[in-house]
């Protein structure tokens, strides 16, 4: 069986975007998206300066990440290697997109599914070649079978030094570049672009969420004042390296051309997703921890109120999750057409098994709530709870496109969320509780944010796993989210925390406020500020 990719010859490139035209006929891609796109980066001045072309598309990966995380099996990869599409099946998540490390798919404006390049599975079928492939006036994009090594494309990758776009994700791509530059190739290689210009005004569009998109990159001085203080360093470096290392340093690389940007993918609803998830399962950890561990002696109305918050609120859960859907009336593919791996589908079942445990618990509380079957129910309560609210989490690190979302903290932040929550839930009852389970809830609120800004403030002192992840880094603590960051940990973290810790429980309702909205703003920093650097 042949295993499809591609090399482009960067040699012979010259930019003239027959490829991207070609690419829209054939398969009626709408304005403002796109499936094949060039990139255009400036180096030096004038008149010492060149203009470097890079053909931008799908890697058809041999572990693609989109298809991994696609909770519908709408992405799949054939067995010839080509990653395809069924857009009747899809359902608008965007998760693919976040989980692309090449910002290779989008959310057509017409069908609104995902799309992309499908190495034209229709033509390869009878045997034809893509149709960029075929239109390239000066044979730049070379197509075939990598594993034939009577193939022009493995004749080609054996005599050449070729490099791939971020081969450290381990999705095995097979889109190589002969001579691709590493300031067109990485994202974080060139500044932004200059969107007053003629063609900066490119990168405005029509696709999806792009109007007033703000995606932050900065100049890679740093990466190259590394570069050519090795090349001083080592013996046997060529001079003329390192003077042209000077210049770039003087002249950082530009983006001239560059496709039209997504903007924020997951916007507010996720946020508010994030939000409801965990008070639903704190309202429930809680109360159910204490009568299990025997932490506080409960008022029975804590359980049944803890019941009732759980449902209305993972209820508000499951309407976010629709409306974030391009295509909402195709949510029951989510349980009916699932595809495992993805931690959209095991979240699905998760919380809808947390959601059939609650009104059985609520009628064994009806019937005394001190038998077997209450403790066995309690005990599957605590494990779904937990359950749901850790799972995104996992979710987020299947999005291999976000570096900041790969933080092995992550699901320990979930955790502590849904306990702050939870006991900020019902500190707001604090003056009708007893004096034993107030303190409880005083505890529990005051050392899960105490924890959280400790998980905060590390981040300022782990060594982070990518550039990508340290500039996310960089934009909280001292880029355009300083502002909110700081404030949310002295307001919505730090101060409740004393509040509880020090002050008597009068104040315990206070605080109560105050963690609820400061998890609310960490959960948007969270969504937010990690979609801010671009992925092409």
């Amino acid at each position: 069986m042949a295993n499809f990719g591609f090399i482009i010859d960067n040699r012979r490139c010259i930019g003239c975007h027959a490829c991207t035209v070609a690419c829209k006929s054939e398969h009626n891609v709408p304005v403002g998206v796109n499936r094949t796109w060039v990139k255009y980066i400036e180096k030096g001045e004038f008149p010492d300066s060149r203009r470097l072309f890079s053909v931008m598309r799908c890697n058809h990966c041999d572990d693609a990440p989109c298809v991994e995380i696609c909770p519908v099996t709408a992405l799949y990869r054939r067995e010839d290697g080509i990653v395809d599409f069924d857009n009747r099946r899809c359902i608008g998540c965007k998760a693919c997109m976040q989980a692309c490390p090449y910002d290779a798919l989008y959310i057509d404006p017409q069908t609104h599914t995902a799309a992309k390049c499908n190495y034209c599975a229709h033509r390869v079928d009878v045997g034809l070649e893509p149709a960029c492939v075929v239109v390239c006036p000066t044979q730049a994009i070379i197509s075939g079978d990598l594993d034939d090594p009577e193939s022009n494309i493995s004749r080609l990758r054996s005599r050449h030094q070729v490099t791939a776009r971020k081969v450290e994700k381990g999705t095995l791509p097979k889109l190589f570049y002969i001579e691709g530059d590493t300031a067109s190739l990485d994202p974080l290689g060139t500044s932004p672009l200059d969107t007053g210009s003629v063609w900066g005004s490119q990168v405005r569009g029509v696709g999806h969420h792009a109007p007033g998109a703000e995606l932050a990159t900065q100049h890679a001085l740093d990466r190259l004042g590394q570069l050519l203080s090795l090349g001083e360093q080592q013996a046997g470096v060529s001079p003329r390296l390192i003077e042209d290392v000077r210049q770039t340093l003087a002249t950082p690389p530009r983006r001239a051309y560059d496709a039209p940007k997504k903007g924020v993918l997951w916007g507010w609803p996720v946020t508010a997703y994030l939000w409801t998830k965990a008070l639903a399962a704190g309202a429930i950890l809680l109360p159910v921890s204490a009568v299990l561990f025997q932490l506080a002696a409960l008022p029975r109305w804590v359980e049944f109120l803890a019941i009732v918050i759980a449902v209305l609120f993972l209820c508000a859960t499951g309407g976010l999750l629709v409306i974030d859907l391009d295509q909402p009336k195709r949510f029951l593919n989510v349980l009916l057409r699932p595809q495992w791996r993805s931690w959209l589908v095991r979240g699905a079942y998760i919380i809808t098994g947390f959601g059939l445990l609650l009104p059985l618990y609520f009628l064994a509380l009806l019937l005394g709530g001190n038998g077997a079957a209450a403790s066995l129910l309690r005990l599957l309560l605590l494990v779904f709870a937990g359950l749901s609210a850790v799972y995104t989490a996992f979710l987020f690190a299947q999005a291999k496109g976000r570096d900041s979302w790969q933080s092995p903290l992550l699901p320990l932040q979930m955790a502590l969320h849904a306990v702050i929550l939870g006991a900020a839930c019902f500190g707001l009852c604090a003056p009708w509780a007893s004096g034993e389970w107030s303190r409880l809830l005083q505890l529990a609120l005051g050392l899960g944010l105490i924890a959280h800004l400790g998980t905060d403030l590390s981040d300022l002192f782990l060594t982070h796993s990518s550039e990508a992840a340290a500039r996310v880094s960089h934009s909280l603590t001292h880029g355009r989210f300083r502002r909110l960051y700081w404030s949310n940990l002295l307001v919505g973290m730090l101060l409740p925390a004393a509040l509880c810790l020090l002050a008597g429980p009068v104040w315990l309702p206070v605080a109560a406020i105050l963690a609820a909205a400061g998890t609310y703003v960490s959960q948007h920093l969270l969504v937010y500020a990690g979609q801010q650097l671009p992925l092409s």
